[in-house]
């Protein structure tokens, strides 16, 4: 599956990735209890980010083989610590790989969210699946909170839009009840299918605009001059001090979408 996808720089930075780090690993944690393990499996991951929970995976399920995808180069640096005969990363666009199937398992942690067309990535996807293969799907889905209606309302506004030209991000995850349908039509024989939210709190709101620095906010950043996402900085940090309460702790709830089925 291949999209066309524009040069720029990276927004990816792991230090500010990882500042919420346990809070990012717990789902994974969660998505994993949802395979069902069996011998010898082939399992490809997409967006592995550091590749340290793939190598959770990997050694939980025992799997034969394990490959990482992720298109960010200073996100797979760490990665190579991890490398064995058997785990293996690679750098890719994750709608835009050339391995070859079939995998017993293809696990996905916050990631495909970025990537439309869910239908058409789900059909191609699970062509990639062997016989009884499953997938684990994870993303969140918050985008209709505040944190994330202010970056999508900035990009719309000057000086951001003209930087941004015709890029705007908008989620294609479907509801969940859209995603059981299509894995039914898809011929998965068993799933699970829900939404979680996490009870997360905050030591204040200053800290929401540090938790989308290191995911939502990247796909601006890669895209506006550093000069310019600086103003953005400051006129998102504005907002998000008008919208959210200005409470010590900050209570932050944050909803995932869990997405498993084995055909």
């Amino acid at each position: 599956m291949t999209t066309d996808k524009q040069t720029q720089k990276s927004g990816w930075n792991v230090n500010q990735y990882e500042k919420f780090k346990n809070e990012r690993t717990q789902p994974f944690i969660d998505l994993l209890t949802l395979v069902q393990p069996k011998n010898d499996m082939r399992i490809l991951d997409l967006g592995c980010g550091t590749g340290e929970l793939t190598k959770m995976a990997h050694e939980r399920l025992k799997a034969r083989e394990t490959v990482g995808i992720d298109s960010s180069e200073s996100m797979l640096a760490k990665s190579k610590q991890f490398e064995s005969d058997s785990l293996h990363f690679l750098q890719s666009d994750i709608n835009r790989f050339a391995i070859e199937g079939p995998f017993d398992l293809i696990l996905s942690n916050a990631a495909l969210q970025w990537i439309p067309e869910h239908e058409k990535l789900f059909s191609f996807l699970t062509s990639l699946l062997s016989e009884h293969g499953q997938l684990a799907i994870q993303m969140p889905a918050n985008h209709d909170q505040p944190a994330h209606q202010i970056a999508f309302e900035m990009a719309e506004q000057s000086p951001f839009k003209e930087e941004l030209k015709d890029f705007r991000f908008l989620t294609s995850m479907l509801p969940i009840e859209k995603y059981a349908i299509l894995l039914y039509k898809l011929g998965f024989c068993e799933q699970d299918v829900y939404q979680k939210a996490y009870p997360h709190v905050l030591a204040t709101r200053d800290e929401v605009t540090e938790w989308v620095k290191g995911s939502l906010l990247t796909v601006y950043k890669e895209r506006l001059s550093n000069e310019t996402y600086a103003k953005f900085l400051v006129q998102y940090k504005m907002e998000i001090a008008a919208r959210i309460p200005n409470e010590a702790p900050l209570f932050y709830p944050f909803k995932r979408t869990f997405v498993w089925g084995r055909l």
